[in-house]
């Protein structure tokens, strides 16, 4: 049987393979299953996913950590068997009222769950077309980590040309990301990251580098318009040594704060904090948008930002690529193929 026809039997026989979660655990609580196939309903469209990419979202989702997520996502167990938000892949049917799509186009976006299957309905506002010149599987690599950053620089840190910019956290997906947009915004990039990373960071653009198991970047002598905080491990006291008198902060739900609440009490810190100082803090948290998609996709065209991959999956192995990722450290994104 050739893989088209492989293809068509799915559809027709209305079943796919999917990577499930029965409940909350780490990546060994995941199994390959074989499950009902989705339709695209009103405003959506069924993409045939290629590619899948794993993001911090994920993680949390399947941990169920901090706890204070169970209260919208499952109290014993996950609301959505079927994990995964970024993907990239083929439309192969439109539900009533989506516009803006076509059957047989590459898309890429982001889903609330789901997207670690064969299939997945996904809003239209949810998607974009996918860039040329990149591989499915790159762009399935942008949606969380791109959008986190571009939101982050330019819609919370109102990063202008000009401007300087230290990104603490820089090897990840996000991380990688935010460098390159900042570069694209016309801004001068100092990123923070681990020995093994320097070299790659500097590829992406970044002017400066600081190796933070040789030096702090609290102590650094220069002082910059936005942080880009993704990591959340020096205190604000800290953080604001190296900001402008006028500059902003911008600090991801990504902190340390235990496994009940998470990052809540680091965000209501950063918050407050912000009314009480000259500079600006203020916390990150993404939305996804068309128009961000899209925004990204023409970075890519343009050849400002390629995405990052350290791993690749195929879909039978989704647990160790999720493993790897809970590890933490890795570099850039690591991607499931399908």
């Amino acid at each position: 049987m050739s893989e088209a026809d492989g293809q068509q039997s799915t559809i027709d026989n209305g079943t796919m393979t999917a990577i499930a979660a029965p409940r909350y655990g780490f990546s060994e609580v995941l199994r390959t299953e074989v499950v009902p196939r989705p339709v695209a309903g009103d405003g959506e469209v069924l993409v045939r996913v290629r590619a899948a990419a794993v993001c911090s979202g994920d993680v949390h989702l399947l941990t169920g950590k901090p706890y204070a997520i169970r209260l919208g996502f499952g109290l014993r167990r996950p609301k959505y068997r079927i994990i995964g938000h970024d993907l990239a892949g083929d439309v192969v049917a439109i539900g009533a009222g989506a516009t803006g799509f076509a059957c047989g186009e590459v898309v890429f976006g982001a889903v609330d769950s789901g997207a670690f299957a064969e299939y997945v309905s996904v809003p239209v506002e949810r998607l974009a077309h996918s860039p040329v010149g990149l591989t499915v599987e790159e762009a399935a690599a942008l949606p969380d980590s791109g959008m986190t950053a571009l939101q982050g620089l330019r819609d919370v840190g109102g990063l202008r040309a000009g401007q300087t910019v230290l990104i603490n956290g820089a090897s990840g997906g996000v991380g990688t990301s935010a460098v390159q947009i900042a570069k694209a915004l016309g801004a001068e990039v100092t990123a923070v990251c681990s020995t093994r990373h320097v070299e790659t960071l500097r590829s992406l653009g970044a002017d400066r580098v600081i190796d933070y198991t040789t030096a702090d970047f609290t102590r650094d002598e220069h002082r910059y318009d936005v942080l880009l905080d993704l990591v959340g491990n020096r205190s604000l006291t800290a953080c604001r040594r190296v900001l402008a008198p006028k500059g902003v902060l911008v600090s991801s739900a990504g902190a340390p704060g235990g496994n009940w609440f998470g990052p809540v009490v680091w965000v209501a810190k950063v918050v407050l904090t912000g009314l009480v100082v000259s500079q600006t803090m203020r916390p990150l948290l993404m939305r996804p948008r068309q128009a961000d998609l899209e925004f990204l996709a023409g970075l890519a065209v343009d050849g400002k930002l390629h995405p990052v991959i350290e791993r690749r999956y195929p879909l039978a192995e989704a647990a160790a690529a999720v493993g790897h990722v809970l590890e933490g450290h890795a570099q850039g994104k690591t991607v499931i193929v399908v």
